[in-house]
């Protein structure tokens, strides 16, 4: 596992945000986790974040430390792995203790909805870096989460590492919020934080540094080639690429991201992700069967592209 990151390591791969295999009795399963991480690997991608699609809101803070070691010890010495925290306080105070043990170099702190104010997320941030020793990455999901110049403070003064930037808009190349973000902390500081298709506007318009996705557990030679494509200006060549990921795309907007992923890895042979963990369930019944068909025809692709 990587111990020492810059800010070249956001931009050197994709981060791929695998959902976590569990077993029947809902513990980690290394077996099937050390599966997918292999496969996310062979695909030449460097960097896995632990987030949202495997579900580690829900992780028991009693075994938070045994599942990071678990990953830790199924990852390659040059991958990045980048567990995440909270997303309450109380929570994250108790991850710090856990992390200050271990040799991670950022963690990224899940978007709180609960009472906050800018002073009080910012203090929160800052006591978990100095009680951690690890930097904090921000994951923002809606306006006015965090003032701007309290991001822009909180990287001054070392504490935020970088930004993971997902507010949803009509038009992604049309978001002053992002642009008053970039003129503060700088675009090779902020990712693309919702998958393929909204990183080809945020990387060809905002020139951000890389992007987060979930379809690149599945193809990530072709996530790849994507970002390649994106940092070259080839930008017809990366719409010709973003084709490919737009069946699974498509139903994980319909059947929930997280859910259908979960799934689709599972249906695609790469590895049996077993159960959700709570609070969630598998994806739809009714959309089963076209998840598989998806998911086996990007891994196919992928597979075509790795021979080529």
């Amino acid at each position: 596992m990587k111990t020492h990151v810059s800010l070249d390591d956001l931009a050197a791969s994709v981060i791929a945000v695998p959902p976590l295999a569990a077993t029947a009795h809902l513990q980690a399963d290394a077996q099937a986790n050390g599966a997918l991480i292999r496969h996310i690997e062979a695909g030449g991608v460097s960097t896995l974040l632990y987030g949202g699609n495997a579900n580690v809101q829900n992780w028991p803070v009693s075994r938070y430390g045994e599942w990071l070691d678990l990953l830790a010890g199924q990852v390659a010495a040059e991958t990045w792995l980048i567990p995440s925290v909270g997303p309450d306080g109380g929570k994250a105070a108790d991850q710090a203790a856990l992390l200050a043990a271990r040799n991670y170099p950022a963690a990224m702190f899940l978007p709180f909805t609960g009472p906050r104010t800018d002073q009080g997320l910012a203090r929160g941030i800052r006591d978990f870096v100095q009680a951690s020793g690890t930097q904090a990455i921000l994951y923002i999901k809606s306006d006015g989460y965090l003032a701007i110049d309290s991001i822009e403070e909180l990287v001054a003064d070392g504490s935020l590492f970088s930004v993971k930037y997902a507010i949803p808009r009509a038009d992604a190349a049309d978001d002053p919020v992002l642009d008053d973000l970039i003129a503060a902390i700088g675009a090779e500081r902020i990712v693309s934080g919702f998958g393929e298709p909204p990183a080809l506007p945020h990387l060809r318009h905002k020139g951000l540094a890389g992007f987060t996705a979930g379809c690149v557990c599945i193809a990530p030679t072709i996530s790849q080639s994507f970002l390649r494509a994106l940092k070259a200006g080839s930008f017809a060549e990366a719409e010709q690429i973003l084709a490919s990921f737009a069946p699974l795309e498509e139903l994980r907007d319909r059947g929930d991201p997280i859910r259908v992923l979960h799934t689709a890895v599972s249906l695609s042979g790469i590895a049996d992700m077993g159960p959700t963990l709570p609070f969630l369930t598998p994806a739809d019944e009714t959309l089963r069967s076209r998840i598989e068909a998806a998911a086996r025809d990007l891994l196919a692709a992928e597979m075509a592209a790795r021979r080529a």
